[in-house]
């Protein structure tokens, strides 16, 4: 499929965060945090992964709706993306010697809703940069090729260390200032390029008027039938596909133990579900043209259900790359598919105000996995137990989505 200039700019952008998805959210952080001697346990992380999707999750349907007026989507866009670059740039100077972990957290929080924020404007784009018949594989795109592009700085961080020999406090940190740049750097085609097609035109007023029609579509949401089913099921499954990404270096840490998982085999996971996840996502997209979008979702809840249960008989490293490869070939299909069939069922003049629902679900949903995994551990002392707590989300989410129609939705209106 032969990508436009614009199509090529919104992919890149999603090469640019993934790097940020990688090293900050999954692998650098949570190793640097838990190397904190002040530090409980590296699954205290999830509370404040929690904590970041709570304020998220707040703002991101009044910033949604403020976004749909006539040129306002980019520069909410680029003022979140700079908050995430600033602050990634800050973790790069709060080292392990200092004890200040408080610190390193505050920078988290804040590049947690700099990421976050952007991602609310970059996943609205979707609708002006393509068309309904090319969302799948375009959206699919753009996973995949983050995925596979986000293993270079993050290979570069690791080089330091364990190529070069650097001391591994100070790798880290430097692999921090590599992934902001890396990001900020892909930024650029997109902020060039991607303009907004779909809008609503100026009016007296607009704060107001954005929370009255915001109210008015959370008063009537219950109307755009295929959109409110989807919002539920999307509330469910993505929780648990978030708290994976999150929470899959503390438990993994934490079950087998830091003797039996070194750093570099940890590292070395992670780069496998990179790997692995790209060329999965290409055929996600791909099969979703042939079996439809719906029929893939099914498929990659279900891979996390087995994956779930997998990850609890865990008792060696072997099964953890097994594992790693399982979550890989669903990972970047479910996200990428769940964007694209939301962006083809919403009305697209009002694309921002819907993806700020859209991301409101999904931060609430990403604030109940980790939570209860680390409350999981707390009170039953064993993190093997936690990574089963979250399968009922998965659950819960497939049977609600099973609900959605199998015939072709009015895409104007989100009904059946």
């Amino acid at each position: 499929m032969k990508v436009s200039k614009e199509e090529r700019s919104w992919i890149l952008y999603d090469c640019g965060n993934s790097a940020y998805s990688m090293a900050v959210s999954t692998a650098l952080l949570p190793i640097v945090f838990g190397m904190f001697e002040n530090v409980n346990s590296s699954m205290d992380l999830g509370y404040f992964n929690s904590l970041a999707s709570i304020l998220v999750a707040i703002i991101s349907p009044i910033l949604g709706t403020l976004a749909d007026y006539k040129d306002k989507k980019k520069r909410f866009f680029i003022f979140f993306t700079l908050i995430g670059l600033i602050s990634t740039l800050s973790l790069a100077f709060v080292s392990p010697a200092s004890g200040q972990w408080q610190l390193l957290i505050v920078f988290y929080v804040l590049s947690a809703i700099g990421f976050a924020g952007s991602n609310i404007f970059y996943d609205s784009f979707l609708v002006d940069i393509t068309s309904d018949d090319r969302m799948d594989k375009v959206s699919s795109r753009g996973f995949a090729f983050g995925y596979i592009s986000s293993v270079i700085p993050f290979g570069l961080s690791l080089a330091l260390i364990f190529v070069l020999g650097m001391d591994e406090g100070i790798g880290y940190q430097i692999g921090f200032i590599i992934t902001a740049l890396w990001w900020g750097l892909l930024t650029i085609p997109m902020i060039r390029d991607v303009k907004q097609r779909y809008y609503i035109e100026p009016e007296p007023r607009p704060v107001i008027n954005s929370f009255k029609r915001l109210g008015q579509t959370f008063k009537h949401i219950r109307n755009y039938k295929t959109v409110f089913i989807f919002l539920i099921a999307y509330f469910c499954y993505i929780d648990g596909v978030d708290t994976i990404i999150k929470m899959v270096v503390p438990y993994a840490t934490s079950v087998l133990g830091a003797d039996a998982l070194d750093t570099f085999t940890l590292l070395g996971i992670l780069l496998v579900i990179q790997i692995i996840a790209f060329p999965c996502a290409l055929i996600y997209g791909n099969l979703a043209k042939k079996y439809s979008t719906r029929s893939m979702i099914i498929v990659g809840i279900l891979t996390y259900i087995i994956s779930c249960i997998a990850a609890f008989y865990i008792s060696s490293v072997w099964h953890i790359f097994i594992l790693g490869a399982l979550i890989g070939s669903a990972q970047g299909g479910i996200q990428a598919l769940s964007r694209s069939y939301y962006g083809r069922i919403i009305p697209k003049e009002r694309s921002n105000e819907f993806f700020g629902f859209y991301n409101i679900f999904g931060k609430f949903a990403a604030i109940v996995g980790p939570f209860v995994m680390s409350l999981t551990t707390t009170m039953t002392g064993n993190a093997k137990y936690s990574i089963l707590s979250i399968i009922p989300l998965f659950i819960i989410g497939l049977i609600v989505f099973l609900a959605l129609p199998k015939e072709k939705v009015s895409l104007a209106e989100g009904h059946f």
